[in-house]
């Protein structure tokens, strides 16, 4: 029997869910170690990318429990995403490679502005999602609450040097993800039952 599309976009989801918090959380368990490194920058650079499909798939479990505030803080933490993952691509694997001075002269203008409004974009759209997660009562709460509270964190903090402090964020906010990657891949007919019975209760919006 063919496997439904919704079914292949919750697998989807869940693979490159758990991949994003592998690709997070492993690099930054070395980095307690050895500091910032080549290998660690690539694979933490690629980890936002496979975080989208787990957006996706997130909101297509919870849609009709979430109602409007859902699908506007989807929009907006979906937007928030794009806009973090370049400029997380942009520093792990370009800015890396330069010196101190290079990097200095090369944030100028628009560049640092711009950085800090995709941060602050990402954060709000994260604290709005993980919102939509608790209120919908459809995923894990504890995995919700985390999204809705470390992830916004993660977008400034991870600016600061590195530290344990950065590197148990990244583990947790990695960690996160892959809780709520394994949550995808449990039958979405209770998930439904229970969106279903919210909606009605909540009526529109």
């Amino acid at each position: 029997m063919p496997t439904p599309l919704s079914d292949r976009s919750a697998c989807l989801g869940a693979l490159s869910g758990a991949l994003s918090g592998l690709l997070i959380t492993l690099p930054a368990a070395v980095e307690i170690f050895t500091g910032e490194t080549a290998a660690t920058s690539f694979f933490l650079a690629l980890a936002p990318a496979f975080s989208l499909p787990l957006l996706a798939a997130l909101h297509r479990r919870q849609g009709p429990a979430a109602g409007r505030f859902g699908e506007t803080a989807y929009a907006v933490n979906l937007i928030g995403l794009g806009l973090f993952g370049g400029a997380a691509f942009t520093s792990n694997l370009v800015l890396f490679y330069f010196d101190d001075a290079v990097v200095k002269k090369t944030l100028t203008g628009p560049t640092v502005p711009t950085l800090i409004g995709s941060a602050a974009v990402f954060a709000v759209g994260c604290a709005l999602f993980g919102a939509a997660m608790i209120r919908a009562r459809v995923l894990p709460r504890v995995p919700s609450w985390a999204y809705a509270t470390a992830v916004p964190l993660f977008a400034f903090l991870i600016a600061l040097p590195d530290s344990a402090l950065t590197s148990a964020l990244h583990i947790a906010v990695g960690a996160t993800l892959i809780r709520l990657a394994s949550a995808l891949r449990r039958p979405a007919g209770k998930a439904a039952r229970r969106a279903g019975a919210l909606a009605g209760h909540a009526g529109p919006g």
